[in-house]
């Protein structure tokens, strides 16, 4: 694959949460979901990036009833905050409690569209849960109740997170170049498949904190 392999002198990536801080985060957020909604949840996850997350948080939380649906959206233009929903919700919400199922929290302009539109469907309530939030990048002013680390304004990848669609089935999330990234999509395929980045499992770094309230 051209241009799979980092060259020379490029960073490689980090690990940013591990697998040990994804499963710590998943079990504390389902907790807390189960605990605030007694009654039972419907789950809503949005596609493709918080699939991953969702699928592991629906199977922790195991005291409740959950129903999952799903969203698909398209960006019309980057940080625009402009989409068309390609795939709406197939379960009436009317009158129940909702959880809108993020991988990433960013500018918050495209979930404060989605949080609008399924207002629009009554729910009884409506949160936002995701497992990374980066309020530093925030345009649009929002709440976000279940959170699983803050992070920096640094680029990520894995667990769902991807570029051009590579890198979603990595099992933690790396800290990767920008730059690198965007140029070189297929960059960080020799050094995220078959071997680990550093540094060492266990470690989750500084710029990743456990979010939430």
């Amino acid at each position: 694959m051209t241009g799979a392999t980092q060259t020379r002198g490029e960073p490689p990536p980090t690990v940013l949460v591990d697998e040990r801080a994804i499963g710590a985060h998943v079990e504390r957020i389902a907790g807390r979901i189960t605990r605030d909604h007694p009654d039972g949840v419907v789950l809503v996850g949005v596609l493709k990036g918080a699939l991953i997350f969702l699928a592991d948080l629906v199977r922790a939380i195991t005291d409740i009833d959950v129903t999952v649906d799903f969203l698909a959206i398209s960006r019309y233009a980057p940080d625009s905050g402009r989409v068309r929903i390609l795939k709406d919700l197939d379960v009436d919400v009317e009158g129940r409690d909702v959880v809108i199922v993020e991988d990433l929290v960013d500018t918050g302009l495209t979930l404060a569209y989605l949080l609008s539109h399924v207002r629009g469907r009554s729910p009884r309530s409506l949160d936002v849960c995701t497992l990374l939030d980066r309020p530093v990048r925030r345009i649009v002013p929002l709440t976000v109740r279940y959170v699983g680390a803050e992070i920096d304004d640094v680029f990520v990848l894995g667990y769902g997170l991807h570029r051009a669609d590579l890198y979603r089935n990595v099992p933690y999330i790396v800290e990767a170049d920008r730059s690198v990234a965007l140029d070189r999509p297929a960059a960080y395929v020799d050094a995220l498949y078959g071997r680990a980045p550093r540094p060492a499992a266990g470690v989750q770094r500084r710029s990743a904190r456990e979010g939430g309230w």
